[in-house]
């Protein structure tokens, strides 16, 4: 069980990283946080196609990533 946990959570952490490198930047950097970057956050999705799976998938797996983790911590003991 513990090996089979290890072996997700390396797998889901390595997808993770792949998923977060394909997406594209959605602020200016820190001009864009302070001027207008929080309308961003409350405003409409814009994100349609590739980006809209990509962040999708960015949600899963990091919800995943989380309960294989402690999941792991749990049985770890």
């Amino acid at each position: 069980m513990h090996t089979v946990l290890i072996v997700l959570l390396v797998i889901v952490a390595i997808s993770l990283i792949a998923v977060v490198l394909l997406q594209s930047g959605k602020s200016a950097g820190l001009s864009g946080a302070i001027s207008g970057g929080a309308e961003q956050l409350f405003g409409k999705q814009k994100a349609r196609g590739l980006d809209l799976v990509l962040h999708r998938l960015t949600v899963v797996l990091s919800v995943l990533f989380f309960v294989l983790t402690i999941a792991l911590a749990y049985f770890g003991l």
